[in-house]
């Protein structure tokens, strides 16, 4: 009875919730509206034109929709409205992402970030953020763990000559291709069934998208281990791992790995490392000290 009367009331907060954002709907795209100009679109700017922006009719017919339609839309009616049109409309006012994401809330439809592209680099405020926290090792990953930014104790603890020709810029592909002992990480066959299946956490979201299906083919053809955990289908969220490194110079390194989310990056990450004990602590703080002018 009380699960029965907890889904009457969650159907109700959700109906409520619903209805107030329909005015606030209407409200954003009219005054979304006004800001575009007929130049803007490369129309003509008319006569007597009573709107200080375009008509409702002007933004049908750009985004390719029903003047009724999107009537309805700008006045809030429980009518649904697909991804594709609401990117259409997004697109003929001039929406930025902060703004899109707005107009998918209001509009009840979730969220997809645009993934035409793939983040490459980032923001100097990010690289500063990173610097600072040496002696702590730290790195920004996607979720296909391209190493993406990096400070000076991240790029001193796994520096290994041996990896000069497989690179750094994949942290999967180096752990799952190179020689046990190349490999920095000391317990492989504990770690990497756990970051593939952060993998393929991440994967749900990027099907279909041809640099992540080119990435999870050849690293397949790499790596027969890989292709088993992937195949299992195993699937965790990030969290704090505490995982063993291996130096040539000061020995093993247990750190635990905390990752922090980036705003206005949802793919990426930071990822700190601790020290575990003091032993690692010190090993790591010698580590950067022995190399104070290393770039």
């Amino acid at each position: 009875m009380g699960g029965v009367t907890t889904m009457a009331t969650q159907e109700r907060t959700d109906r409520a919730g619903h209805q107030r954002r329909r005015p606030e709907l209407a409200a954003f795209l009219r005054n979304r509206r006004a800001r575009v100009t007929p130049a803007d679109v490369g129309l003509p700017p008319g006569l007597r034109r009573r709107t200080p922006g375009l008509r409702r009719e002007e933004v049908a017919q750009l985004s390719g929709v029903g003047v009724t339609w999107y009537t309805w839309l700008e006045q809030g009616r429980p009518i649904n409205a697909s991804p594709q049109v609401l990117d259409a409309v997004a697109r003929t006012l001039r929406l930025d992402r902060p703004e899109r994401e707005h107009l998918y809330h209001l509009a009840g439809v979730p969220y997809v970030p645009d993934r035409s592209a793939d983040v490459e680099r980032v923001s100097p405020e990010i690289q500063g953020i990173l610097d600072a926290l040496v002696p702590r090792p730290a790195v920004v990953y996607n979720t296909r763990y391209d190493v993406l930014a990096t400070n000076r104790a991240y790029r001193l603890l796994f520096a290994r000559p041996a990896l000069d020709e497989y690179g750094m810029r994949n942290v999967l592909w180096t752990l799952f291709t190179v020689a046990d002992p190349v490999c920095p990480l000391v317990d492989r066959r504990t770690e990497l069934p756990l970051m593939v299946a952060q993998l393929r956490g991440a994967y749900g979201r990027h099907v279909g998208e041809p640099a992540w299906e080119s990435f999870i083919a050849r690293l397949s053809a790499a790596s027969p281990y890989f292709a088993a955990l992937w195949e299992s289908g195993d699937v965790v969220p990030p969290g704090p791992r505490v995982k063993t490194f291996r130096h040539e110079t000061v020995g093993e390194i247990r750190m635990t790995s905390v990752s922090l989310s980036i705003n206005g990056m949802p793919d990426c990450r930071i990822v700190a490392y601790t020290a575990n004990d003091e032993e690692s602590r010190l090993a790591v703080e010698t580590l950067c000290a022995g190399a104070a002018d290393a770039p």
